[in-house]
């Protein structure tokens, strides 16, 4: 996972970093979180179609409950976007002292995950806003990651974790969404979510996620 504290650094690392984060202590269960903490979460995503006109957006799947590099899942019923409709900006890298590239419409949640459409900004006013959408179309670039807010985690049970899963954010408020060069998960790529959850996974350890982010 990786985390953006206040003073805007970003520190990667496993589940335990995040609970001694938090100052939560491990043990199966529900645990609510009363720190103001950022993560930032590569998740599956996906276009709904190849192809898409400036006028009608690009359909994308922001979130899912797949499992990500670091063994996590994020609970699509468990996402608050209400702020961020206000204002549902779309990030280049995270990257908040870079004006927005875009933004999002339609937001919706289901079974499935957390989907929305996207505007990339036109030509006349942001020629690299409108360049990065036009890389998405060309797809070139097809990668994504949320940034957002923890409010409720939950701690699985020994035979979760068994299957792989150590962590899973059952609360969490929507901050930002990114389009992204090289995501912390190699899987979170504009294909469909079927081919996601059949292709063979294995992670490299996330100490070279962390170095990466930290010599960004």
């Amino acid at each position: 996972m990786i985390i953006r504290t206040k003073s805007g650094e970003f520190q990667a690392g496993n589940t335990s970093i995040l609970l001694d984060f938090l100052g939560v202590k491990e043990g199966a269960g529900i645990h609510k979180v009363g720190v103001d903490v950022e993560l930032l979460a590569s998740v599956p995503f996906h276009l709904t179609e190849d192809k898409s006109n400036e006028k009608d957006g690009f359909p994308w799947t922001l979130s899912t409950f797949d499992l990500d590099r670091f063994g996590e899942r994020i609970d699509p019923a468990g996402w608050d976007f209400s702020q961020y409709a206000k204002n549902p900006v779309v990030q280049w890298s995270h990257n908040y002292l870079i004006p927005a590239i875009g933004k999002i419409e339609s937001l919706s949640v289901d079974d499935s995950g957390l989907h929305g459409l996207v505007f990339f900004n036109g030509k006349d006013y942001d020629a690299f806003g409108w360049s990065i959408g036009e890389r998405v179309r060309s797809g070139v670039i097809r990668a994504g990651s949320v940034g957002f807010r923890v409010i409720e985690i939950e701690i699985p049970d020994k035979e979760t974790v068994k299957e792989g899963t150590t962590l899973i954010f059952r609360k969490q408020e929507l901050l930002e969404f990114s389009i992204c060069n090289v995501p912390a998960n190699p899987f979170a790529l504009a294909q469909s979510i079927e081919t996601v959850k059949t292709e063979k996974r294995e992670f490299s350890h996330p100490v070279f996620w962390g170095g990466l982010i930290n010599n960004i």
